[in-house]
């Protein structure tokens, strides 16, 4: 019985996982290309270009700060449906699209069906996870979004150039047709609980202060995640470079090599053994491919960024997962998740600007400073921590001796 309880591998975890996989993929496929769709296709520039990124994420940002609620109350399967949904039939919908206004719309509905699905599903997917492995857990489930987010742009790219907008939307379509029968078959749905936190009122509801910190580096990382997917493409064009989209591949395979280590490395020493080398393995990464003149620093950069990344994003879900209430757990996940999506957000905006009045090189050399804020930020936040548990020793010692 022990046993038992304590596998992970169950047919439920396999099937959260492969469906999380595909759910992203979706995502990640459209991401990098349309940018490059809006200005072939509507002479846009390169801040409309980024809106595509920002309204998506928008969308997918105000759908989860209710979704985490929702899932307290109500069904988690009907949910999930709900939102693959959207997912479906928005995607199917932007072949019909004939205005950047209408584009941008439908990315802001397709944002909240995926706001809504990958918000539920990493909820649904601890009611599968031992209670003991759910660093473990928690650790391999997020190795899809990591695989999704590094081999989607390249997919999607590479079915842009040589198919076109159809034929990648098409692929879209089909990886929501594949989930559908996955996730009808899923025995991990909870049921509500309704009262769990009747006593909460106002925005406390949809956040702990505990998990503010991993949230916010999160943040900044994403912001020049941003950058990547978002203008990859055109600084390939920008550089001549043929196959910049080989920096996802290489990215895939550095976050797969590294994600493993990192994990264990979190359950032993903490995120302390593997956030600082992550940014600097970003940050080294992203200048690297603002001087990218071949092949070679082109996989080096896509490397060391892989790196990084596969080191901090498991890292700080598990933090914030390990951090709440498992009734909470919802509300972290999409919490996780948000910071992502605004970060992604902030960064197309952001970072675009920066490329129209400079250069996309600059740009990502100028985004590798993020990295050096994160780095600041968590030291920093750290030390004042440590010196708050002296405090908090020295007052209770003190105390004790008094009462004695």
């Amino acid at each position: 019985m022990g046993e038992s309880r304590e596998k992970l591998w169950t047919k439920d975890f396999v099937l959260i996982t492969v469906s999380n996989l595909l759910l992203f993929m979706i995502v990640q496929m459209q991401l990098p290309t349309f940018p490059t769709y809006v200005k072939e296709t509507y002479l846009a520039n390169d801040f409309v270009a980024g809106l595509t990124a920002s309204f998506f994420a928008l969308g997918a940002v105000v759908a989860r700060i209710f979704t985490g609620e929702l899932l307290k109350s109500k069904n988690s399967k009907t949910i999930l449906l709900i939102g693959l949904g959207v997912v479906g039939l928005t995607t199917a919908g932007y072949y019909w699209t004939g205005s950047v206004m209408l584009l941008l719309i439908m990315r802001a509905l397709f944002g909240a069906g995926f706001g809504i699905s990958s918000t539920t599903l990493p909820t649904i997917v601890t009611n599968a996870i031992p209670g003991k492995r759910i660093g473990e857990g928690m650790g391999y489930y997020g190795l899809s979004n990591s695989l999704a987010q590094a081999l989607g742009p390249m997919i999607g790219l590479t079915v842009l150039t040589t198919l076109g907008f159809g034929s990648m939307l098409t692929v879209g379509v089909v990886c929501i047709v594949l989930i559908l029968p996955l996730t009808s078959i899923i025995r991990a749905y909870k049921e509500p609980t309704p009262d769990a936190h009747a006593h909460e009122k106002g925005l406390k509801r949809f956040y702990d202060k505990k998990i503010l910190l991993p949230a916010f580096l999160n943040f900044c990382m994403s912001i020049t995640y941003g950058g990547l997917v978002s203008f990859l493409a055109l600084y390939g064009k920008e550089t001549n470079m043929e196959n910049i989209s080989w920096f996802f591949l290489c990215n895939a395979v550095a976050i797969v090599l590294v994600r493993p280590i990192a994990g264990k490395l979190f359950d032993k020493k903490g995120h302390i053994a593997v956030l600082p080398p992550g940014a600097i393995f970003i940050g080294l990464g992203l200048l690297g491919l603002s001087m990218v003149d071949g092949n070679t620093l082109l996989i080096v950069s896509a490397m060391l960024y892989g790196l990084g990344y596969g080191c901090i994003q498991p890292s700080i879900q598990a933090w914030m997962v390990k951090e709440v209430k498992p009734e909470q757990r919802g509300m972290a996940n999409g919490f996780f998740l948000n910071s992502i999506d605004f970060g992604i957000a902030v960064g197309s905006i952001l970072l675009g600007s920066v490329a129209a009045h400079t250069s996309y090189a600059m740009m990502y050399r100028l985004s590798s400073i993020l990295m050096l804020l994160f780095l600041i930020i968590y030291f920093v936040s750290r030390a004042f921590a440590v010196k708050q548990r002296k405090n908090a020793v020295v007052n209770t010692v003190v105390s004790q001796n008094y009462e004695a």
